[in-house]
């Protein structure tokens, strides 16, 4: 029953947003280092974010701060100087910055070459992505005990996936910092992903530390709580 209702609430979060964090079209530009985002999955702002990022296929190293979080939002209140997320850091420009639809509107000009769409920027943006927190409360917010990977994990998914929203949510708890490899409809990294793994099918985590390669929400999320939950 509850694995039918997480995944209920979770397809009606995706619902809410309209159709965002779901097509993405191969940036004008990539960056040569990968960028740095300190975020946490529950946040309607941050979820502005990683839409912008699936549309513009684009890669990310997350950086999980959740609520009571003690490993990196700590870390991001030292970089920028206040605890507000999302925060995000570019390596290629030097860039440093709070504020989702500046994010958002940084993202489409320096790698995206068009201007960002009403579902990732602006009020419409901000109301619908709000109403997805609302579907999850308390999922994605708040930080538990944790053991600490020795190296990122990596995440295939895109935002608007119920199912690879679950699997963040848990990341976001357990606070392990991942690369997040966007895949979203018609994605250029589609066909090397398929390559790998076998199949076009997400959430697909791969796990370093241990040699783990694993798709389903449930199974992922399990195998987390049991490997680095505290």
């Amino acid at each position: 029953m509850y694995r039918m209702l997480d995944v209920a609430t979770s397809m009606f979060a995706t619902v809410s947003r309209l159709g965002a964090g779901v097509q993405a079209e191969p940036p004008a530009t990539r960056p040569a280092e990968r960028l740095e985002l300190y975020e946490f999955e529950a946040c309607p702002f941050c979820r502005k974010v990683r839409d912008a990022l699936t549309e513009l296929d684009l890669d990310v190293t997350i950086y999980p701060c959740p609520k009571d979080g003690t490993v990196f939002r700590p870390k991001a209140v030292a970089l920028g100087g206040k605890a507000q997320f999302p925060y995000l850091v570019d390596p290629n420009t030097g860039t440093a910055m709070y504020e989702s639809d500046e994010i958002v509107a940084y993202l489409f000009k320096t790698y995206g070459g068009r201007t960002p769409g009403a579902l990732v920027r602006g009020p419409l943006a901000t109301a619908s992505s709000a109403l997805a927190s609302a579907f999850r409360p308390g999922s994605g917010s708040k930080a538990r005990p944790s053991r600490r990977p020795a190296a990122p994990l990596e995440l295939w998914s895109f935002e608007a996936s119920p199912f690879c929203r679950i699997v963040r949510e848990t990341l976001c708890e357990l606070e392990l910092p991942y690369v997040l490899h966007n895949v979203g409809r018609n994605g250029a990294g589609r066909p090397a992903f398929v390559a790998r793994s076998g199949k076009m099918m997400v959430p697909y985590l791969l796990d370093p530390n241990t040699g783990r390669a694993m798709f389903e929400s449930a199974e992922i999320r399990q195998y987390l709580l049991d490997t680095y939950g505290a």
